[in-house]
């Protein structure tokens, strides 16, 4: 019989612990004198969300779907510490390899980690407009491309997502499917989608928002971005001037 899942295994090169599903490519990575920290760039890249809300208001609540090597999860539920963060994970054994292997916390009253279908989440009713931010990493061993990728579960991404509201997620640029992906995600999101360049490994983030029609000068965001990189650790001014250069139809000024 086929497993369901593939192999969870592990390797660390250079003070790196890396997560992969039985074969070569990457799926998390933690750097073992810093766990706390996003290690790989689009990991970060997918933090880009702080640039338009502020995790610090009320009922705050962050969803990560695929938990991979937990660094977006443990990151969130360190750093933001009024923001409730939900976990979504198929496969027991990431979920085992997140607390045994790379730091994941046992859940507590801001953190849960659900074994579940990353679609069941989303076309879960009770979860309609509940959420704030939501951070999509869906791959499986071949890692070529999201595992879930139809028009139907982008716009049930949509449909969880409060107003304001913003879905951060991993494509794979180097691959037919970021095309498919990225016209599926526009469709659901009228359009309003964000692309990160691609980064040196092939993984490209796009930001799609839900919600008030977001109006900001690009000085606007630099000062935000400041703020982002002086409490976060994060590269929030080079996230900026990445999304200024590879969204060249903007000039002075954001509108999406």
């Amino acid at each position: 019989m086929t497993p369901r899942f593939a192999p969870v295994t592990f390797s660390e090169m250079e003070g790196v612990r890396y997560l992969h599903f039985g074969t070569e490519w990457v799926q998390g990575a933690m750097r073992l004198r810093k766990p706390d920290a996003i290690e790989l760039e689009y990991a970060q890249q997918m933090m880009a969300w702080l640039l338009f809300l502020s995790p610090s208001v009320d009922e705050f609540h962050v969803v990560q779907l695929g938990l991979g090597a937990a660094a977006l999860t443990k990151f969130c539920h360190r750093q933001f510490s009024r923001a409730r963060v939900t976990a979504v994970e198929l496969n027991p054994a990431v979920i085992i390899a997140g607390r045994s292997m790379f730091g994941l916390r046992e859940d507590d009253a801001r953190l849960t980690v659900r074994e579940q279908d990353a679609w069941d989440y989303v076309m879960d009713g009770t979860h309609a407009g509940a959420v704030d931010v939501l951070q999509v990493d869906l791959y499986d061993a071949t890692a070529r491309g999201p595992v879930l990728d139809t028009t139907a579960f982008y716009r049930a991404c949509r449909r969880t997502l409060k107003a304001p509201g913003v879905m951060t997620i991993n494509l794979f640029g180097d691959h037919n499917s970021f095309p498919k992906n990225i016209e599926r995600i526009c469709d659901a999101f009228d359009n309003r989608v964000l692309v990160f360049p691609e980064v040196h490994d092939g993984n490209i983030i796009a930001l799609a928002f839900n919600g008030p029609e977001i109006d900001v000068s690009w000085a606007v965001l630099e000062a935000r971005a400041d703020v982002v990189e002086d409490t976060t650790g994060l590269p929030a001014r080079d996230w900026v001037k990445k999304l200024r250069a590879a969204n060249a139809r903007q000039e002075e000024r954001l509108r999406i």
